[in-house]
């Protein structure tokens, strides 16, 4: 599970009280990938949610990744860990969770980007492209740099902040081919509904520039 090229919609989710069946919306839905976060529960609790999310995705037949934590992820039996510029570093996470698993890295700028090249990681995020309640204080990227993690980061690129099926055309745009969702999902009634929208917003949205690309190859 650890190769992500084909996948396109990730979920990004705390714990809740219908978590388990939230998740089995959200695949239901077209996600492909789920990452429970969760900054508020001991230890053990969070081993057991990530224990529950952990054998809805495996019956589905999706990755799940824990976030920061790669010592619970590995207990948990989870597919892999995703860690921020601030958190164990991604050699100590590979470390821990063994060549197959997935290593994901947050990046907000170019200077996080360079400095991930000769991490061990299997993708990266980018982003947020705006500002987001879920990142409070962290001001938005733009595209711009969007264009330039797709270009340079030499594995995928998962494009974070504000996800919606209004804002996935601009990311496709940027050249990006894989997002993450989390209020967009986390705050809809319907989650499976929510979901099979965003996604068919952002295969159309793929579909339509890979064909325009095809159409107007670059020059030789």
């Amino acid at each position: 599970m650890a190769d992500l090229d084909d996948r396109r919609l990730y979920l990004c989710v705390p714990d809740r009280h219908d978590l388990e069946a939230f998740v089995a919306a959200c695949i239901e839905g077209g996600v492909d990938v789920v990452q429970l976060r969760e900054k508020h529960l001991d230890d053990r609790a969070l081993l057991a949610r990530a224990e529950a999310v952990g054998a809805v995705c495996r019956d589905a037949g999706i990755p799940f990744v824990l976030n920061d934590r790669p010592d619970l992820a590995l207990a948990a039996g989870a597919d892999g860990v995703h860690v921020g510029q601030d958190d164990v570093p991604p050699d100590v996470a590979r470390r821990i969770l063994g060549d197959d698993a997935i290593i994901g890295l947050s990046t907000h700028s170019t200077a996080d980007l360079v400095g991930s090249l000769d991490a061990p990681v299997t993708y990266v995020s980018a982003g947020p492209v705006e500002p987001t309640p879920t990142k409070p204080g962290r001001p938005g990227v733009g595209l711009e740099y969007i264009r330039y993690a797709v270009e340079h980061a030499g594995r995928s690129v998962w494009v974070t902040g504000g996800v919606s099926p209004a804002t996935v055309a601009g990311v496709v745009g940027a050249g990006a081919r894989h997002v993450v969702a989390v209020r967009w999902l986390t705050d809809a009634s319907d989650p499976a509904a929510a979901a099979r929208q965003l996604r068919r917003a952002l295969d159309t949205a793929i579909d339509e520039a890979e064909a325009g690309e095809i159409s107007n190859p670059s020059p030789a």
